[in-house]
């Protein structure tokens, strides 16, 4: 039997499993558990979901949503899930889910729930939103870059946009909808906005160069997602015209306080998750015309991310890597100053399935419902 300080231990770092034993939690306590329901449950997102809440101590899933796979056993799907789900797939009305559920998660693709949502479901439940739907503010910059029209503009001022180091204050328990922001943008946007904010940086000379594991591309069939054709394999894709671009210019420019243009070039290389951006920019000059320092813009970071749980400023010479971070929500920064062309390099990773995606959405449940941020998400990268 473990003595009093091991369960006290265990129960701290988020490790014990609340199925395993039952009686942990007395029978009124697991009623007030917010109920989750999951749209989109046997994608990519919607699975790391499903992974990161099975350890929520404050959360249960009511509804794994599923077009696909209507009726079958979720574990059938995710084997790795079996005898741990024992619930079927269910559709997606989310109409009757906002009935059922305390918040409602998305991971659906771009336009669904646009043309689903209405005032009704968000007077029922809250919305965390994986998509792009209500990310940015200009309805006529949405429709153009996604090529599809808006069915509910009228949603967009009201949405608060879930990234929540730079957005905490703004998610709280009257929030009804949380854009939560995708994997691309949260690094790239994480990575420069302490620079940006500060005005050390020229956000209009920021080249993004950003790489992503293939699970970025989604669970769909795809001929260009096949092992032969990403395998021994780097390409870039969407040159000048990703989707991400708006949004990643959007938030700087919150941060600049005046409109931000960037170059944003994404890669595909032959890994299943990890997202790693090295970002360039000219420093600007202070006042007597010598350049920021290495110590100015450590401190800096540290000035907007010291305290942060999920944000790991690295030790000067280290690069971030993919590899550790991954099945983590934290993501891994730092820079080097290039004297010679008076520019600095910032790099940043994460993991796109986890920070990127579904850890970024439960931390936002988090906030909504007055949660410590990191419940459910007490992850140490794993490696190998």
């Amino acid at each position: 039997m473990k003595n009093e300080k091991t369960v006290d231990i265990y129960a701290k770092s988020g490790m014990m499993f609340k199925n395993a034993c039952p009686s942990w939690r007395s029978a009124e306590k697991r009623k007030a558990m917010i109920k989750v329901g999951i749209i989109g449950a046997t994608g990519y997102a919607g699975a790391e979901l499903v992974r990161l809440l099975q350890g929520h101590r404050e959360a249960r899933i009511v509804w794994y949503g599923s077009r696909s796979y209507i009726d079958k056993k979720y574990s059938e799907v995710y084997r790795n899930m079996f005898r741990i789900v024992e619930d079927v797939c269910r559709d997606d009305d989310l109409a009757q889910l906002a009935r059922e559920a305390d918040v409602i998660f998305t991971a659906t693709p771009q336009g669904f729930l646009a043309g689903l949502l209405t005032e009704e479901i968000l007077s029922r439940t809250k919305v965390v939103d994986l998509s792009a739907d209500y990310r940015i503010k200009d309805v006529a910059v949405y429709e153009k870059w996604y090529g599809i029209e808006h069915k509910s503009p009228q949603f967009i001022p009201e949405a608060v946009y879930g990234l929540c180091e730079i957005n905490r204050g703004q998610i709280t328990d009257q929030t009804r909808l949380v854009a939560n922001p995708g994997c691309y943008t949260t690094c790239s946007i994480l990575t420069a906005y302490p620079l940006v904010k500060e005005g050390l940086i020229d956000p209009d000379t920021l080249i993004i160069d950003a790489k992503s594991g293939t699970s970025g591309a989604g669970r769909g069939a795809k001929v260009q997602n096949l092992f032969c054709e990403v395998n021994e394999n780097i390409k870039a894709y969407g040159v000048a015209t990703h989707r991400h671009t708006p949004e990643i210019e959007e938030q700087l420019g919150y941060a600049r306080g005046s409109r931000v243009t960037v170059s944003f070039t994404p890669h595909l290389v032959p890994m299943n998750r990890g997202i790693l951006v090295t970002e360039y920019a000219r420093l600007t000059p202070k006042p007597d015309g010598s350049l920021p320092t290495p110590e100015e813009i450590r401190a800096v970071y540290e000035k907007y991310y010291g305290n942060e749980l999920f944000i790991r400023l690295l030790e000067e010479g280290v690069c971030p890597e993919t590899r550790w971070v991954e099945g983590s929500n934290y993501v891994d920064i730092n820079f080097v100053v290039d004297e010679r062309t008076g520019r600095v390099v910032l790099m940043g990773a994460l993991d796109n399935l986890v920070k990127g995606a579904a850890g970024q959405a439960v931390q936002n449940m988090n906030l909504l419902f007055g949660l410590p941020e990191d419940e459910g998400l007490k992850l140490a990268p794993c490696f190998p």
